[in-house]
């Protein structure tokens, strides 16, 4: 660090401001405390006033570009620590920082020789094949991420995150003896949302008892909720008296397996417990492989009346000759995979321009609002404002001819139902949905269409057009209809 004096301001007995020099290294200490307790506003100010003083000073730029990083200003924090990289600082720990901000902008090229250099800088150092094997898995590099991990791991056997990057990567790649295993260090991450609260009692090893309750959690996003909850009769068969522990919006869902005085959405209702499994972690009891899946779809059904109610309303708005599509086009902003998940309502222009199709929005949140904007040929019968838990949002879905959606819970959810659903996928998509196949093992009726390149959604709308005139089944080598159609063409 420079050692000229900054200055900052003081009140004087008269109420006034007194400028008093501070040392910059003081300054720049305070910041990284700032930093570190996640108080990014004081540090981003603490940092500007130093770097007014020396712009061109590295570590302030290094920091200063990670806190605007956490701050959402990605350009602004490669800027800063790129201009610190060239007025010095050239380390492993700086280079494995601008990995993640490069994997942020989709700058994946400029991400891996980052990550490779800060390997080569620091060779003793797990955390850089850590960020070196997450880069790869998004690339889809498959062997190559599990080998970086792999070596983190021998320098650091009990790193939970290169446990966990190795996990991902098996799992996508289909070898789920393995990865199911590796799947268990999630909790273990440092920053990992904590499953529930702390407790002396076990984890359920899978055998059966019947001398207490066994406590299921419904852990993680509300898909991964639908995916794994097609476990719970197994469970029951071991374990009779099973209750659950989920948030409140899952309660429709799961009253298809236990009545609702077994289901509990706060912990402090809950009742004692002999041990505890979280749904995420029944595939590995289970001993789940891609050929023994247990697929007895359609294990979620709408309620009738509801059913009813909805279908009146779609004849009221659709006419009959009009297939009745869903789309879902952005999950939730704050899914840490949601840069390369979601897409555009414009980008469905492919499919607004076809004939005799109606699209029906289920889109929830802020995105919702791209409807204003929509002026597509294809009606848009915007509703999703009306569906207010997942008992309308099940019986909305029986209503519909089809779902397209990207990776969200919709598409689990209709999936569920035996819905004929196609889920569009990014480049790198979740593990679950393994590589090169446009079917899935997990649901009979869906059909998985996959980007061609990076972050770029037209090739994959162009496919899904062809698709809705070309009844065709899909290639499983590509993910694409064998007969590949143009929009137009499917006019």
């Amino acid at each position: 660090m420079e050692s000229a004096p900054s200055m900052s301001s003081s009140r004087a007995g008269d109420g006034g401001a007194v400028l008093v020099p501070v040392p910059m290294e003081e300054l720049f200490a305070v910041a990284g405390q700032y930093e570190r307790s996640g108080k990014m506003q004081e540090a981003d100010r603490l940092l500007n006033h130093i770097l007014a003083v020396a712009p061109n000073q590295p570590d302030t730029l290094h920091m200063s570009g990670i806190v605007a990083f956490r701050l959402g200003r990605q350009q602004e924090a490669l800027e800063k620590m790129e201009k610190a990289i060239e007025y010095g600082i050239d380390i492993a720990l700086y280079l494995r920082n601008i990995c993640e901000v490069y994997r942020t902008l989709n700058r994946l090229d400029d991400a891996v020789a980052a990550a490779r250099h800060a390997a080569s800088l620091g060779p003793s150092d797990p955390l850089c094949l850590h960020n070196l094997a997450v880069i790869r898995y998004e690339r889809v590099e498959i062997q190559e991420s599990i080998a970086a991990a792999e070596r983190a791991l021998m320098m650091s056997p009990d790193m939970a995150g290169a446990h966990f990057a190795r996990a991902e990567a098996l799992l996508i790649k289909g070898d789920w003896e393995q990865g199911w295993e590796e799947y268990e260090w999630r909790f273990r991450i440092a920053d990992a949302a904590r499953m529930m609260p702390p407790t002396d009692k076990p984890q359920w090893d899978g055998k059966p008892f019947d001398d207490g309750t066994l406590l299921l959690v419904a852990d993680q996003g509300f898909g991964d909720v639908i995916q794994f909850c097609r476990y719970i009769p197994w469970v029951l068969d071991r374990c009779p008296n099973a209750v659950i522990a989920c948030s409140g919006e899952m309660v429709p869902v799961l009253r298809e397996f236990l009545p609702e005085n077994k289901i509990f959405f706060r912990w402090e209702e809950c009742p004692a417990f002999k041990a505890f499994i979280p749904l995420s972690g029944l595939p590995r009891l289970h001993g789940t492989r891609i050929d023994h899946v247990p697929v007895a779809v359609p294990y979620l059904h709408a309620d009738p009346a509801r059913v009813a109610n909805w279908q009146d309303r779609m004849r009221r708005l659709v006419p009959c000759s009009y297939k009745r599509i869903g789309i879902v086009w952005a999950g939730r902003a704050t899914h840490n995979n949601d840069r390369r998940r979601s897409a555009k309502l414009a980008d469905f222009a492919p499919l607004a321009a076809l004939p005799g199709v109606a699209l029906v929005s289920l889109q929830k949140g802020p995105p919702a609002d791209q409807a204003g904007g929509y002026f597509g040929r294809a009606p848009l019968i915007n509703i999703g404002a009306e569906v207010r838990d997942y008992n309308d949002t099940m019986a909305l879905l029986e209503s519909l001819d089809l779902v397209i959606t990207v990776d969200t819970s919709v598409g689990h959810l209709a999936a569920a139902m035996g819905k004929p659903t196609w889920i569009l996928l990014a480049t790198s998509p979740d593990w679950r949905w393994l590589l090169g196949r446009s079917d899935t093992p997990w649901y009979p009726t869906v059909r998985l269409f996959r980007q061609t390149r990076s972050r770029v959604w037209s090739d994959v709308f162009q496919a899904v057009a062809a698709a809705l005139g070309d009844p065709a089944p899909p290639d499983a080598a590509v993910g694409k209809p064998k007969r590949k159609r143009s929009a137009a063409a499917a006019n």
